[in-house]
């Protein structure tokens, strides 16, 4: 794909560099990379690919714009805010390059549909926060032979490598079994510092942009881990295990399998707990045991810099990783109403707590952002 005459002049700090050149600059117009998310991963990478001269790029993305992304997802900025995030994607990288062809998905990624929409990608960039997604785009991408470029993040910790089939070793090489449900909290329950995705994806676009120039060393059988509070870089190492179900000597997994449940996740439940066997309360009936001036206790289990954000009047906090050593606080006669964030911890707790004995005690379900929404728009949502 030869370059115009306006294209050598927006590429030529590209150009005179003997490992991209005017060819290594057609391979970069000529790649399609898939993005899956464009939050906080996406954003820089995304910008940065478009910059770079990537020629195609398709976003993957059902959400919408919401106040809380703009901390850290800096394609989008304040007039976007409720409108979907593919749209705001793509007219910020018209913006920044033209001469991009930026391809949409509004769509849930499912094993229904990613086989037809990677297809016509290159190479695959991740940048979803959740264990099911991760491992429906591995098996994909093995099944597809593309290689995918892997990130995560959470709080000040960041990670990078890459998965190339034939070449190396997948996902499941590296995690072979999800965590239990709700073991590791999602940026949602446990923060990110907002310069962080800017690290990780910015790592994943250059990956990217390696493989499309065949230049480099990829990350390819190397864990790149990045501590931003000691500001520091890492490298674990690991192999192709030759019994991995996908991508082993004799697979065992030959087609994409229901991913939901191989994480445990029920449908329509991602972002929280498994629920069952935990007897929940809504704010709404929150708020109405409150106005008859109802006898019980209010227990908030998250940490104490959320608690200084928003409450709920009445509450105690008991972070969640204090109740064991704090359970003798409770009296096991009272009726008990547990609430977080998000219903996630306080649903852990409510586990607990009935396992020590206690018989009345309920989960506020979606937590006091269900409150901030439901009952009381005053009270901040964070």
């Amino acid at each position: 794909m030869p370059l115009t005459q306006d294209e050598i002049l927006r590429y030529s700090r590209h150009l005179i560099m003997p490992e991209v050149g005017v060819e290594g600059q057609e391979r970069l117009k000529a790649g399609k990379v898939l993005l899956i998310g464009t939050g906080g991963l996406g954003s820089p990478a995304a910008l940065y690919l478009a910059a770079a001269g990537v020629g195609t790029l398709g976003l993957v993305d059902f959400d919408v714009v919401d106040f809380s992304n703009l901390q850290r997802q800096i394609i989008h900025n304040t007039e976007s805010v409720n409108k979907p995030k593919v749209d705001s994607a793509r007219e910020r990288l018209a913006s920044i390059n033209p001469n991009a062809k930026v391809v949409t998905f509004n769509e849930r990624l499912t094993k229904d549909n990613i086989m037809r929409i990677i297809d016509g990608f290159d190479i695959v960039l991740d940048g979803t926060d959740n264990f099911q997604t991760r491992y429906l785009v591995n098996d994909a991408c093995v099944f597809k032979n593309k290689p995918f470029v892997y990130g995560s993040i959470f709080r000040f910790d960041g990670q990078a490598t890459v998965f190339y089939p034939g070449k190396g070793p997948c996902y499941r090489c590296l995690f072979a079994e999800p965590p239990p449900p709700g073991m590791v909290p999602s940026c949602a329950e446990g923060g990110v510092l907002g310069i962080l995705p800017g690290v990780i994806g910015v790592v994943q676009a250059t990956e990217v942009v390696k493989l499309l120039l065949e230049k480099g060393e990829p990350l390819i059988g190397r864990l790149l881990l990045y501590d931003a509070l000691k500001m520091n870089f890492r490298e674990v190492k690991f192999r192709r295990n030759p019994k991995c179900p996908v991508c082993g000597d004799n697979p065992t997994i030959k087609e994409l399998i229901d991913y939901d449940a191989f994480c445990g996740i029920s449908r329509g439940e991602e972002t929280k707990v498994d629920s069952k066997g935990v007897p929940e309360i809504t704010a709404e009936e929150l708020k109405t045991k409150i106005d008859r001036k109802d006898k019980f206790v209010l227990i908030d289990v998250r940490e104490p810099n959320e608690y200084q954000i928003n409450q709920i009047p009445g509450s105690k906090l008991i972070p969640l990783g204090s109740l064991p050593e704090r359970a003798h606080e409770l009296d096991s006669a009272d009726e008990i109403v547990v609430h977080c964030h998000f219903g996630g911890r306080s649903a852990k707790a409510v586990q607990f707590l009935q396992k020590a004995g206690f018989k009345k005690v309920k989960n506020m379900a979606g937590g006091i952002d269900a409150w901030s929404i439901d009952v009381d728009p005053s009270c901040p949502r964070y």
